[in-house]
């Protein structure tokens, strides 16, 4: 397991918890579960964000998603390209080679979501890494794919990320570690491909939040939360969120942070963590 966040008596006053405020975006495929998908939109506005992101967005029409987006008067900070036959145990294609055309497929669909609710963000995942293949011919094969991607993105204004994710929750994925995401984004050579630091996953594959976040700035175009062991919400974990979301405010980062949790009861109830920054916002 990686190590906990440092301590907030660390850092200075000004960087402390309500000197800033991160901009928080929940994630309705993990939270509000309690309500039928479309319905989580409402719920999430109601109860104070401003932003929604989501994992999949192609079990719904573009249209169908834009108007219940445009009814809550919400952002849409991100969402993931269709990651081929989940059924099948696609868990994305980009790394795969002989399957690119699959890949630019999803891409071109994830445009016409990307246009319609106005998302700015599209996360891509690597996939599965196949047995039977080189890890040099995977990542030339991911950062090829990447590379067109971003291309076929840059006249909608749109950026590519990609998110290291751990092994113990999704075994054999490509893509797992920070440096290699680093060195697959520079080799891409594009300004719109960017890392996506998703704080539960960086926690279970290498910890050293705080210095990953410094580190990794550059690079970086979205974040997201959560708190090992369980996926659950701050307060319920292994990480004390307070240096985290202070760093994030001294970092100058000016994107959403996704809440990409699962909720140890109703959402609702997990949201005290929010309470501040909610005041705050209003």
């Amino acid at each position: 397991m990686g190590r906990r966040a440092d301590e907030t008596d660390t850092l200075p006053a000004a960087a402390r918890i309500g000197a800033a405020m991160p901009r928080f975006s929940a994630n309705i495929s993990t939270l509000f579960q309690e309500h039928p998908f479309l319905d989580r939109f409402g719920a999430a506005r109601a109860a104070g964000f401003e932003a929604v992101e989501c994992q999949f967005v192609d079990d719904y029409a573009p249209e169908t998603l834009k108007a219940v987006q445009r009814e809550n008067g919400l952002a849409f900070s991100v969402f993931s390209i269709p990651p081929g036959d989940l059924a099948a145990g696609d868990r994305g294609l980009a790394c795969q080679p002989g399957r690119e055309a699959e890949f630019e497929a999803t891409v071109e669909t994830a445009l016409r979501y990307a246009e319609a609710l106005d998302c700015q963000m599209m996360h891509c995942l690597a996939g599965l890494a196949p047995a039977a293949e080189s890890m040099t011919r995977l990542v030339e094969t991911l950062t090829g794919n990447v590379r067109r991607a971003a291309e076929a993105a840059k006249p909608a204004g749109a950026t590519i990320l990609l998110e290291p994710k751990n092994n113990r929750d999704m075994p054999g994925y490509m893509l797992a570690d920070y440096d290699l995401a680093r060195r697959v984004i520079e080799a891409a050579g594009l300004d719109n491909v960017r890392l996506m630091f998703d704080v539960y996953h960086r926690q279970v594959i290498h910890g050293d939040l705080v210095q990953a976040l410094r580190d990794f700035r550059d690079i970086t175009g979205h974040i997201q939360i959560a708190n090992p062991p369980d996926r659950r919400e701050p307060g319920q974990g292994e990480i004390d969120f307070r240096p985290v979301f202070a760093e994030i405010d001294a970092s100058g980062y000016a994107g959403w942070v996704g809440c990409e949790y699962i909720p140890t009861g109703a959402t609702a109830d997990s949201l005290g963590w929010f309470e501040d920054y909610r005041q705050r916002a209003g």
